[in-house]
């Protein structure tokens, strides 16, 4: 039985960019979305402001989630009060069939991520869903949290952060040197983003996951 990550999103304040630079959003989006799939059609963006892709490895879905986070409020404009965001919803489970692309396809990971998608609240920032509903309840409780230090992540924190999960065998000072800062200021701003709750919380749902569907 093999068991994916599907996750559906959509960006917040889209509509308020100029034509131009949601233009560039999408095309750059689209980019990166394909870079964090098997297959370049296991990505897709529909209706403009809304995504869908499917990971094969489930341990790795909260990553690429927190990833997409950090690269929408990055890609926010400095002076407007109104800044990119996005929500996820996660659907875990098996895949009946693969179709042309991502939004062909259809299955039990695809029902959980696009149904829960719907029922988001509009300041929630993401979401999973397994067929187990006592561990779905547990993993909202700690999302709960985690979307709570999120929503206070700045430009600069996000951009740190999306970098420790972008580089390979990231350190503080791989980013310091990506982003032209010193190692001191990394760890300052990932200690402000309170980077190390949000992680345990990332490596405890990885794990039950783990154990859910692998022991």
């Amino acid at each position: 039985m093999k068991i994916y990550g599907v996750v559906t999103g959509d960006i917040k304040n889209f509509t308020r960019l100029s034509d131009q630079k949601r233009g560039k959003l999408v095309s750059d989006t689209e980019q990166l979305l394909r870079s964090m799939v098997k297959q370049p059609l296991d990505a897709a963006i529909f209706r403009g402001d809304s995504y869908q892709f499917i990971v094969n490895d489930i341990g790795e879905v909260l990553d690429k989630c927190i990833r997409l986070i950090c690269w929408f409020r990055m890609n926010s404009d400095k002076d407007s009060p109104s800044r990119l965001g996005t929500r996820l919803s996660i659907g875990i489970g098996e895949i009946a069939y693969l179709g042309k692309n991502v939004l062909d396809s259809d299955g039990e990971a695809f029902h959980f991520s696009g149904r829960n998608f719907d029922k988001m609240d509009k300041e929630e920032i993401i979401r999973v869903t397994t067929s187990d509903e006592a561990k779905t309840n547990t993993y909202q409780v700690i999302l709960m949290y985690i979307n709570m230090i999120v929503q206070g992540w700045t430009i600069n924190q996000a951009e740190t952060i999306y970098q420790l999960l972008s580089i390979e065998d990231s350190t503080q000072d791989k980013i310091a040197k990506e982003l032209k800062m010193s190692q001191p200021a990394i760890a300052k701003s990932l200690r402000a983003a309170r980077w190390k709750e949000v992680e345990k919380g990332i490596s405890y749902i990885n794990r039950d996951l783990n154990k859910q569907y692998f022991t």
